[in-house]
C-alpha cells in the first residue's frame, strides 16, 4: 500500500512539474495583437514578418484633418513621405524576441515629430505592454504603457 501511494505521489508530482514547465515556456508571439497607446490617440497592430516583429497604425482618434482629408505623415523629414497616410503607417520595425517577455533591437517612428528611436518592448502581463523609445542607451528614453485591444 505504501509503495503504491509513493508511486502515485511521484507520478502526480511529475505531472504537475511537466504542466508547470509547459505553462512557463516563453511565447515569442505573445506580443501579437492590437494595442492602444498610453495617450489613447492611436492603436498599433503588432505583427510578425519572418522572425521579426513590426507594428503599424491601424486606428487614430483623429483620423482626418479639419478639411476632412486623411491625416498624413507631415512631420517626416523625407519630403517624399509627407503625403503617406498615417493610418496603415508601419511605425515599428525589426524587433527580435530576447526571452523573458522582452523584444529588443527594434526601431519606433514617432509621426508627431518625425523622429526614429531605438526601442524595446516588455510584456508586463497579457494585456500590458511597456514600450520604451530611446536614443543611444535605454537609460535615456521614455516608456509608454500600452493596453491590449485585440489579440492576434
Amino acid at each position: 500500500m505504501t509503495k503504491r501511494f509513493l508511486g502515485f505521489a511521484l507520478l502526480f508530482s511529475l505531472l504537475i512539474a511537466a504542466f508547470s514547465v509547459q505553462a512557463a515556456a516563453p511565447n515569442p508571439d505573445a506580443v501579437l495583437g492590437v494595442w492602444k497607446n498610453g495617450e489613447g490617440t492611436g492603436m498599433i497592430q503588432i505583427f510578425k514578418k519572418g522572425d521579426k516583429y513590426y507594428g503599424r497604425l491601424v486606428w487614430l482618434k483623429v483620423p482626418n484633418n479639419p478639411d476632412g482629408t486623411p491625416r498624413t505623415d507631415v512631420n517626416n523629414p523625407d519630403d517624399s513621405k509627407k503625403k503617406t497616410p498615417l493610418k496603415g503607417l508601419e511605425n515599428m520595425r525589426d524587433f527580435t524576441f530576447a526571452g523573458e517577455n522582452k523584444w529588443e533591437g527594434g526601431k519606433i517612428y514617432d509621426p508627431k515629430n518625425g523622429s526614429d528611436y531605438s526601442c524595446e518592448m516588455t510584456l508586463v502581463d497579457p494585456n500590458t505592454l511597456e514600450v520604451r523609445g530611446f536614443i543611444g542607451v535605454s537609460l535615456f528614453g521614455r516608456t509608454d504603457v500600452w493596453k491590449r485591444q485585440v489579440k492576434k
